[in-house]
């Protein structure tokens, strides 16, 4: 195990390093609180305490700063890991300024909501553990719009091959995770799982009707509805409740309308596009595609560039046939001095041997060769040979 520790520190040195400032700070102030924690109760002063954070005590500042509270060494290196983690796979995409306001939306969203769980409970039950002795602190809430985030971006990319896990379905995996571990009794309150539940609620509301980007804002594509949080075989049933939610809180102006855009002006036909699909991660792909295909022509051009080895053997050959070519004894072609006659090619071969002698004696007597002559001697030199 000593010898992990320092390549696991060198790991983590360098991931810190490539890190914003923003990343940067909320660790430090993570680690910061933890160390404070050993002197001062700090889940007490810092986290949400819901009898302490609605009127007439009015703690609004553990809003903030539950997020960054924690009392074990697993909750801060979970905690840390989570923020590292939205540095390397989330801050490239948004900015470090978009990961600040996702930070501070999901943790005071999730504070609010789970301090006004155990309210309503206390209502309903007149039982005061519900508003005094809960403390909700931790990286619960962020850690669920984190999750939420992720399956928007990188849906479907694979977490485990053995069984074949999805990032998709990591915020119902995590889900599951913390309920059974309350029910075993490993965790000493809800106040995690609560946490953990409204962060990815307001997590993902902020990311599907909130958040700018340069398409406009929201994300309205089917693949981020909230159907597909669960099971498909739940998926028509939870559709149909969370459509009429949803018709619900557009009525009273809480959330807008699913908004689709025609591009009239496209080069090709109307082309529809949904809000919602930041462009710099298309960029980044776009990026990757054009180097492989720069890549891929540049090996093309290096193969084109050396000659043929096709075309070098056809020219040895040519040359080969051109040299090799019988020549009569006046110097001239065989083939240019042979003439074609009216019967085909074949015409000087069915002369008779009497026709050959007398054309050869009449070639010897008058010394003027002509073409005919000349054809039959060569053939008769053949023959003879």
């Amino acid at each position: 195990m000593n010898r992990y520790l320092p390549v696991a520190r060198q790991h983590f040195l360098a991931a810190l390093a490539s890190t914003s400032v923003v990343v940067k700070t909320i660790s430090a102030v993570v680690v910061l609180l933890y160390l404070l924690s050993w002197a001062v109760d700090t889940s007490y002063a810092l986290g949400v305490t819901p009898g302490y954070l609605f009127p007439p005590n009015f703690w609004v500042w553990t809003l903030v700063t539950h997020g960054l509270v924690e009392q074990h060494v697993w909750g801060v290196a979970a905690n840390v890991g989570t923020v590292m983690a939205c540095g390397r796979l989330l801050e490239p995409l948004w900015g470090a300024l978009e990961l600040l306001i996702f930070f501070a939306v999901v943790n005071v969203t999730a504070g609010l909501l789970a301090g006004l769980s155990y309210l309503l409970t206390y209502v309903a039950t007149f039982h005061l553990d519900f508003l005094f002795a809960v403390h909700i602190y931790g990286v619960a809430g962020f850690l669920g719009g984190v999750l939420v985030a992720l399956k928007q971006t990188m849906g479907d990319s694979t977490v485990l091959t053995v069984p074949q896990v999805r990032l998709k379905a990591a915020p119902a995996l995590v889900l599951l995770f913390l309920a059974l571990l309350r029910l075993s009794g490993l965790l000493d309150s809800c106040a995690p799982l609560a946490a953990y539940s409204y962060g990815a609620l307001s997590g993902w509301v902020y990311l599907r009707f909130y958040q700018r980007h340069s398409r406009g804002r929201g994300d309205m594509s089917d693949h981020f509805a909230f159907a597909s949080f669960f099971p498909e075989a739940v998926q028509p049933a939870v559709g149909l409740l969370a459509g009429l939610v949803h018709a619900a809180l557009v009525k009273i102006k809480v959330c807008r309308k699913m908004v689709k855009r025609y591009d009239v002006g496209a080069p090709s036909s109307i082309t529809i596009s949904l809000p919602g699909t930041d462009p710099q991660d298309a960029e980044r792909r776009r990026q990757l595609a054009l180097k492989a295909l720069n890549e891929r022509l540049k090996r093309v051009e290096d193969q084109s560039a050396w000659p043929s080895m096709d075309d070098e053997e056809d020219d040895d050959d040519d040359e080969v046939r051109t040299d090799t070519q019988p020549l009569l004894s006046d110097g001239r072609d065989t083939l240019s001095s042979t003439p074609r006659t009216s019967g085909g090619p074949t015409g000087a071969s069915l002369s008779s041997p009497s026709s050959a002698s007398h054309s050869s004696g009449t070639a010897t007597s008058g010394g003027v060769q002509h073409p005919e002559s000349s054809i039959i001697t060569f053939e008769d030199a053949s023959s003879r040979s």
